[in-house]
Formats: structure tokens, sequence, C-alpha cells
């Protein structure tokens, strides 16, 4: 494989890559868990955001994957190895819906931190298609945390 980035910095992207993977198929998860079970005043609204938000994150793994395979990494895809990957926490029992979005936003704002701590390994070997694929990603999760966020204000 001779794509312009050297074996070695190809293998330490796609470990970096598939935390992002583990991060976001976590993450998902679990907006689809809140998503099926919210209750309260607010459940028309997080029904919805929720739904938008899993959809997208659903979206966003196979790009993801598809990309540690393009640097020729063969991607993580079971549920031991994701748990092995992801710092994001699954949630047990019964959650209220303020708790919900919490969560939810500690989940953003850690999917966007995986994300950014590649940006220094992604530069070096001068990857601009992961660089390129972070930096959407962050967009993403940054506004998901803001637009979760907002709902826990007074």
């Amino acid at each position: 494989m001779d794509i312009g980035i050297t074996k070695k910095d190809r293998e330490k992207i796609a470990e970096g890559l598939s935390r992002l993977l583990a991060d976001s198929f976590t993450l998902y998860l679990k907006t689809h868990n809140f998503h099926w079970n919210v209750t309260g005043p607010m459940f028309n609204t997080l029904h919805v955001m929720f739904m938008d938000q899993y959809t997208e994150l659903w979206n966003a793994l196979d790009l993801i994957a598809e990309r540690i395979r393009a640097l020729g990494v063969a991607a993580p895809g079971t549920y031991r190895e994701f748990s092995k990957l992801t710092v994001i926490k699954e949630s047990e029992g019964k959650v209220s819906a303020e708790e919900m979005i919490k969560q939810l936003v500690a989940g953003q704002e850690a999917v966007t931190k995986t994300a950014r701590s590649l940006f220094p390994l992604v530069d070096k070997a001068g990857d601009e298609p992961t660089a390129d694929l972070l930096t959407q990603r962050m967009q993403i999760h940054e506004k998901n945390a803001w637009m979760l966020r907002s709902l826990l204000e007074n």
C-alpha cells in the first residue's frame, strides 16, 4: 500500500479512528436507548431530537469504519471491541429526561475530544482525508452538545 502515509502512521491513525468509532457507536446506542425510553413534559422534543442525533451517528459509523479500511487496517465491529475502546459509559436503570440530556452532552463532548486528540498525528502524517472527517465529526458533535446543553438552561 503506497498512499503517501507510512504503515506505522496509518496504523496509529487507524487505532485512533477505532476509538472514535467505538465512542460513536456507544453514543449511538445510548442515544437510541434514550429515544425509546424518554418520558416527561419534554417527551416529543427529546424523542425527535434523539432520533435525529442517533440517525446521524448511525450514518457516521460507516464513514469512520471505511476510513479505517482505506488506511489498510481492519475496523473493530463487535460490542466487546467497542467496550474496550470507548470512554463513554453506558447508563443503567431508569434515567430521567434531564439526566439523559446530561449524559448525552457528556457523550457528545467525549466524541469531540477523541476526534480532536487525533489531529497532531493526522497533521504530521499529512492525512488530509482523515483531518476532513475529524473536522466534520467535531462540528456535528459540538453543535449537538450545544443544542442539548441549551435544554438544561433555566
